[in-house]
């Protein structure tokens, strides 16, 4: 009887009424779910601090295990997201963003780090710098001494590191970017400054597609680079030469200059 009476009032409603209160229904319950949502902490973890400016992956990505099926929180829309979360570390919103920024930033120190030891060493075989030994660099002697230099740079890296924390709690708080009248301003994407002073050839700023995959490309880079870092850390320990110098050895006598001679 109930749903009789319902669905003559239903029909009895203009077309046009009809649709308003379709969508008007369907609107408040959206609403009430994406509150519940936020209330119990299970919306998407990525949605918090995922770039508008990239394309999500699709669903049939790439992941790091083939067949594997990935965490609901690993969803595509993070650069780099091949599904890997054993653990489950990513699955608190908050934690997500921020771990995406501090690989972000590992990554990029982690290059950083590797050309400062491969470049120096490569033009010390060229003759242009000598005595150039990375894993000994802080005991030389410099234009300061040691204390100085630590102060110093403790000084800039907790400027630079200060403001970072700022633009990560409210995104381009910190932006310098000049306001020109005729030109619009990339929107704050966090990690990813951009601007005249970061980014002038406006790479990262175009079309959502090809920026996913650059930024794949830098922290598939940057993954690279911090295991190279580490493989540097042990052939320094284990024997006592460059990357370089290393390369060279094995490729002469890859037989018995390997990973299994450190022990011999």
């Amino acid at each position: 009887m109930a749903l009789s009476i319902a669905s003559t009032a239903v029909s009895n409603l203009p077309p046009r009424s009809l649709t308003q209160e379709i969508c008007g229904v369907l609107s408040q319950q959206n609403l009430k779910a994406k509150l519940l949502a936020l209330k119990s902490g299970k919306v998407g973890a990525t949605k918090g601090g995922v770039s508008s400016i990239c394309e999500p992956l699709p669903p049939d990505r790439p992941l790091w295990f083939p067949g594997s099926s990935p965490p609901e929180w690993l969803d595509g829309s993070l650069p780099g997201d091949f599904g890997f979360d054993p653990l489950g570390l990513g699955s608190d919103s908050e934690l997500l963003r921020w771990f995406a920024q501090a690989e972000l930033m590992h990554c990029r120190w982690a290059m950083l780090g590797v050309a400062g030891i491969i470049i120096p060493e490569w033009l010390e075989s060229l003759g242009f710098i000598e005595d150039f030994s990375w894993y000994d660099a802080g005991s030389k002697e410099y234009f300061a001494d040691g204390t100085t230099l630590f102060i110093v740079q403790m000084a800039l890296m907790g400027w630079a590191e200060g403001r970072r924390w700022a633009d990560f709690i409210n995104p381009g708080c910190v932006d310098i970017s000049p306001k020109l009248p005729n030109k619009t301003n990339p929107k704050p994407d966090v990690g990813y400054p951009g601007g005249l002073w970061f980014d002038p050839m406006m790479w990262g700023r175009g079309s959502p597609e090809p920026v996913m995959v650059l930024r794949t490309k830098e922290i598939k880079n940057g993954r690279l680079a911090m295991l190279a870092f580490v493989g540097f850390c042990f052939q320094a320990i284990y024997t006592g030469q460059g990357p370089i110098e290393n390369l060279m050895a094995h490729i002469a006598d890859p037989g018995h200059n390997n990973v299994f001679s450190v022990s011999t």
